[in-house]
């Protein structure tokens, strides 16, 4: 087993752990709130972490509501095939809230995604027509960051496209598998696994990590 040991200036990006995509959520991950455990004892130790939330309008373009559609059909939007979501994570409501579990004092940052109300948004760097962008490179960037470690929901939607995206951002990208739960539909998640390690992006389990000692109390 290879140690990868964790510098001050590595980044933890915490990826949309939410009431609605844990168990008894509009679309849960199954044991999705599992990872909440592991993701208080990691954030611990990181210098730099961020917090990403999904952050839907009401009658959000990617809800097959909006359509009069069934959720999990694919449908063609400007921007590319979109898969129609059951409502989630509505901006204000509960199932947007963070699990009430998480512990993350020492976040110093929260990505609010998908507040656009014509395009959907899976990653923390750039929303889903590939164009707009966050922010949150140029804010890594400036807080000197080089590597990145992501953690959380979904393995092979929103945690996939950050870490994609991410390396297409210039950064050395991990994701620490035990500490993600995927959804699978139809085979995504062997597909994002197999796209992910394409791009460069590396996978570890958190008994892989060694820190010097933690970071936060």
């Amino acid at each position: 087993m290879t140690i990868i040991e964790i510098a001050p200036a590595d980044a933890l990006i915490v990826v949309d752990i939410q009431n609605d995509f844990c168990p008894g959520g509009a679309l849960a991950a199954p044991d999705g709130d599992a990872v909440v455990p592991l993701v208080n004892r990691l954030a611990r130790h990181f210098g730099v972490v961020v917090l990403t939330q999904d952050w839907h309008t009401p009658g959000h373009v990617s809800f097959a509501s909006t359509h009069s559609r069934e959720p999990f059909e694919t449908i063609g939007l400007a921007y590319g095939p979109q898969v129609l979501w059951p409502d989630h994570c509505v901006m204000g409501t509960s199932g947007a809230a963070f699990h009430p579990g998480l512990d993350v004092p020492g976040a110093q940052m929260i990505v609010r995604k998908g507040f656009h109300p014509a395009v959907d948004s899976y990653s923390a760097f750039v929303e889903a027509d590939h164009a707009t962008k966050t922010g949150l490179a140029g804010y890594l960037a400036e807080r000197a960051v080089e590597r990145i470690f992501v953690v959380g929901l979904a393995t092979d939607f929103c945690v996939n496209w950050t870490a994609l995206d991410g390396r297409a951002a210039g950064f050395d990208v991990t994701v620490i598998e035990d500490v993600c739960r995927g959804i699978d539909l139809d085979g995504s998640l062997e597909r994002a696994w197999r796209d992910m390690a394409t791009a460069g992006v590396r996978r570890c389990g958190s008994q892989e990590l060694a820190f010097a000692a933690p970071l936060q109390d």
